[in-house]
């Protein structure tokens, strides 16, 4: 017998196709859609040639000297609001894609002025603001060289702001707090409610009181991140991990000094 979950056995390219057709035409149908592409086109490549950091979210971005950012842009991801309380520290541009993260972080996307990259599903939450562009995402496991269209996800929304970085026409990216691991196990992908004090994050209420999180997909990320490292190095073109520990060995390791050193 099949599993309870598993809807049709076969895998039929026709249905996957006409979702896939379906899903973007409903986001084209909108008037938002035109103006974030629009928005996308008309920036395309405008930092060619500078350095950018992206900055995630693991316990290890507390070790960052995030001073050191001063003048570097730099793409805050999900959360990164809740290191202002106790930080200077403003990303140039925020990228969220995840629904529940979106969900629960809403007030804080509905009142910055901080250039918001957002998942276009988001739209009837967040609404139409100046600050806000919609990024389609697909199912098509690509690395977008041009976001205007659509990108992928490819399980972390890290992957997005490289997509990002590149559409830009930054030739250097690094990551930092990108620790690659987390103490809470489980399937990848699947939905659970946030016990306790969160560990994986910088912040203790990034996950916590019940709110609703996924399992990360460690594996999948990896995958996206090498894919994301090979289309930078094709075009001359290169990532680094400036995280202080953490797991993640696809980029080349340096320090942030180092890269912000680095002409």
């Amino acid at each position: 017998m099949m599993p309870n979950n598993q809807v049709r056995p076969d895998i039929n390219p026709y249905r996957f196709a006409t979702a896939l057709v379906l899903q973007r035409l409903r986001w084209d149908l909108k008037p938002q859609s035109w103006k974030s592409r629009r928005r996308l086109r008309a920036c395309r490549g405008c930092f060619a040639g500078q350095k950018a950091v992206i900055v995630c979210n693991g316990p290890s971005l507390l070790k960052s000297n995030l001073s050191l950012l001063t003048g570097v842009f730099s793409f805050g991801l999900n959360k990164i609001n809740l290191l202002f309380n106790t930080s200077d520290f403003r990303p140039s541009c925020v990228v969220a894609v995840n629904p529940f993260v979106i969900e629960q972080n809403c007030d804080f996307f509905k009142a910055t002025e901080i250039p918001l990259y957002l998942n276009s599903d988001a739209l009837g939450l967040i609404g139409s603001r100046a600050n806000v562009t919609y990024v389609h995402t697909t199912m098509q496991k690509k690395f977008a060289l041009d976001c205007s269209m659509s990108v992928f996800v490819g399980n972390t929304v890290s992957f997005v702001a490289m997509q990002l970085a590149y559409h830009l026409g930054f030739s250097r990216v690094a990551l930092i707090g990108c620790d690659h691991d987390y103490a809470h196990k489980g399937v990848p992908n699947q939905a659970a409610a946030a016990k306790g004090k969160d560990v994986n994050h910088f912040s203790p209420d990034y996950f916590t009181n019940g709110v609703t999180w996924q399992f990360p997909d460690l594996l999948a990320s990896e995958m996206a991140y090498t894919l994301a490292k090979d289309v930078f190095a094709a075009d001359g073109r290169q990532i680094f991990n400036a995280t202080v520990g953490g797991k993640l060995t696809v980029f080349p390791r340096l320090t942030l000094e180092e890269y912000l050193a680095m002409p």
